[in-house]
């Protein structure tokens, strides 16, 4: 079995294509087709269903395909280590954050690309889910979630920060005078908020519920960048978690107020696979988390804004 045939294999489990893998590749169709096929024999099970194109893997496939992954991932981790070595840290961390987390990252790989000029780091918006899909199938090699759930076997976290919600409401609003507003005042204002297939949404509606009430938004999005921009016409209010106010701040004209009676605070952290050793983009980037105060440095934005939050 060669390398080179499982980076076939991968190509055409994400291209879902042969043309489109062997570009992919660098190589013929035929060469790209031919060596999966010698892989099929040398495992003695068929991998591929073909028809006139490509129309999926089968069972054995798929599991092949994930141990594939595994095994290039391990590859990379060890050229990786070799290269940092000889040079320096090198190579690429693919990080996965769930959208409402996706901002305060940078407060993280920015000092891991400054100390390491070589590195370089790639990130996806991505669902708690498929986050965890990904790390699995060594499809990624940091997430960044909510972390309070149930432990997931083979995977560590790292707790990053804790998610207080503000108000963020026009100066003229009926609540822009107050110190703080209650989950069932905020539900009869007119709303913007993510979508319902969002986990900070999913949230938001069990603090409502706690309340007694309903959030039955105007406004629904999949973007805090779109959420901010109906936010920001003066028409509507929301509720957001403080870490959004890194790098977006509170729009002109607008103000945010403590949200009271958070009866918990999620929390936010880093998912890695458990594995050892870690490869040294992973290791590298947990040593920048163990020595960046994120949660300080969160409420201390916060802070110039005006909201002092309960520690």
């Amino acid at each position: 079995m060669l390398l080179r045939q499982l980076e076939y294999l991968t190509a055409l489990a994400a291209k879902r294509h042969f043309a489109r893998a062997a570009a992919e590749c660098h190589v013929s169709q035929p060469s790209l087709s031919d060596a999966i096929r010698k892989l099929e024999e040398e495992l003695g099970v068929p991998l591929v269903r073909r028809s006139r194109r490509f129309a999926g893997f089968t069972p054995e496939g798929e599991r092949v395909v994930m141990w594939a992954r595994r095994i290039l991932a391990e590859r990379d981790a060890l050229q990786d280590e070799i290269g940092a070595m000889r040079e320096g840290l090198t190579g690429q961390l693919r990080v996965g954050a769930i959208p409402t987390a996706l901002n305060a990252t940078a407060l993280l790989t920015t000092p891991l690309c400054v100390e390491h000029p070589l590195a370089q780091a790639s990130l996806e918006a991505l669902s708690s889910r498929d986050i965890l899909r990904r790390l699995a199938d060594a499809d990624l090699d940091v997430g960044v979630s909510y972390v309070d759930g149930e432990p997931v076997p083979g995977v560590r976290t790292v707790p990053l920060y804790e998610e207080h919600y503000l108000f963020l409401t026009p100066l003229d609003s009926e609540f822009a005078g107050r110190t703080s507003v209650t989950w069932a005042e905020m539900s009869q204002t007119p709303l913007c908020l993510l979508q319902d297939v969002m986990q900070n949404r999913r949230i938001l509606d069990s603090f409502f519920a706690e309340a007694g009430v309903k959030a039955s938004p105007t406004i629904e999005t999949d973007t805090i960048s779109a959420l901010y921009a109906h936010v920001a016409t003066h028409r509507w209010s929301s509720v957001i978690a403080h870490a959004w106010l890194y790098p977006l701040g509170v729009p002109d004209g607008l103000r945010v107020i403590p949200v009271a009676g958070q009866s918990w605070l999620p929390q936010v952290g880093l998912l890695v696979a458990d594995r050892e050793p870690q490869p040294m983009m992973v290791t590298a980037l947990l040593d920048v988390a163990r020595r960046t105060d994120l949660r300080g440095r969160l409420y201390a934005l916060a802070a110039r804004h005006g909201v002092l939050l309960p520690r």
